[in-house]
């Protein structure tokens, strides 16, 4: 018999990458970029028919809970959590089991981010339910693998083993063991990955039992371990929150746990996917002319080439004899830089007034 899911979805981050649209309280997954929806509406929207909304939690930080909670009317108040302090996945995700396990201890628990593209939602649910079962009858920790389309530098690896039969579980996509986890390579490397055709992309979407992530936090992250352990025992939520997270190790969870597992399972993605990462990565969901230019509003051009402009409400952008650049604005700032550029945006936030970071 399934065991009944829980989702928790990390709806934190910074805001940096699609500044100045993005600020620190509006980060990527709050943004409407490609339609009137939000990319957390739309990670929700995912969920429906596999997960009741009282069994999804999210996690947000002090500076966007307010926004988030306006957008989820549908979740109970207590499913939406501010971290009290910046602690990255490892942290985060302990915190969510905690929170699981003091509800419902048999579950199988999912972790999503909030910030991605996905479009195909019948074929994401049926890959997720597939993980789920892989989960529940091994009792492995289990990862979501993207099937890579072009020599990507900027995303973990993971590389596929031998496939896994599993006895009981749906139809969908297949099941394999986990080599390893490769890091960031170069491009010769990437270039590498893509040419043996069993590498996939890490896109941080997880699905264990809670009492398999327990254990492998407990055996290889101790000190996270022992959190859990006082969610799970049922000591106050708030206070343990307020009292003990913010001292958890900073770390990732690839590092502290999906790293030092024994075995792990991955399951390759049926459905779409995009991290979309910055403001050239959105390109392809603007209008394109003929010369290459992308924008989402009205856009006069003479001899200018494979531009990206955007603008937070409807007015028209002029550009002559320029190519390469992004220019996006909203009502109290403008961005112009070489799109080859676009990585040193942060950079450039830290030097902007704090009320427009």
């Amino acid at each position: 018999m399934a065991k009944p899911l829980y989702v928790l979805i990390l709806a934190g981050g910074s805001g940096e990458r699609f500044w100045p649209l993005s600020r620190k309280s509006r980060p990527k997954q709050l943004l409407s970029l490609f339609s009137q929806e939000t990319l957390l509406e739309a990670t929700l929207r995912r969920l429906d028919g596999l997960v009741p909304a009282n069994q999804i939690l999210i996690l947000t930080n002090a500076d966007q809970e307010s926004s988030v909670r306006a957008l989820c009317p549908s979740l109970p108040k207590e499913n939406i959590i501010a971290e009290p302090a910046k602690r990255d996945t490892a942290a985060a995700i302990a915190l969510g089991a905690g929170w699981i396990a003091q509800r419902m201890p048999d579950a199988t628990m999912i972790v999503l981010p909030a910030d991605h593209v996905i479009k195909d939602t019948a074929s994401f649910q049926r890959t997720l339910r597939v993980a789920a079962a892989a989960a529940e009858e091994t009792g492995e920790l289990v990862t979501i693998g993207i099937k890579p389309t072009w020599a990507c530098p900027g995303f973990g690896y993971i590389e596929q083993g031998a496939p896994l039969q599993l006895a009981d579980g749906p139809a969908g996509p297949p099941v394999f063991e986990v080599v390893r986890f490769r890091e960031k390579p170069n491009a010769e490397l990437a270039e590498s990955f893509l040419a043996q055709g069993h590498f996939r992309w890490n896109a941080g979407m997880f699905i264990w039992t809670i009492r398999s992530i327990l254990s492998a936090f407990q055996r290889h992250a101790p000190e996270l371990g022992e959190f859990i352990s006082r969610l799970h025992a049922g000591e106050d939520f708030a206070a343990a929150l307020r009292n003990h997270f913010p001292q958890l190790p900073k770390i990732s969870i690839d590092y502290a746990i999906m790293e030092k597992a024994t075995r792990v399972l991955v399951v390759e993605a049926a459905f779409d996917w995009d991290d979309v990462g910055g403001w050239a990565a959105v390109a392809k969901y603007l209008k394109c002319d003929d010369a290459g230019n992308h924008g989402n509003c009205d856009v006069k051009m003479i001899d200018a080439t494979n531009n990206i402009v955007f603008t937070s409400e409807p007015r028209t952008v002029a550009l002559l004899g320029v190519s390469d650049l992004i220019v996006v604005q909203t009502p109290d700032a403008i961005l112009v830089c070489n799109r080859h550029e676009a990585e040193k945006i942060k950079q450039l936030v830290a030097m902007v007034p704090p009320e427009l970071q």
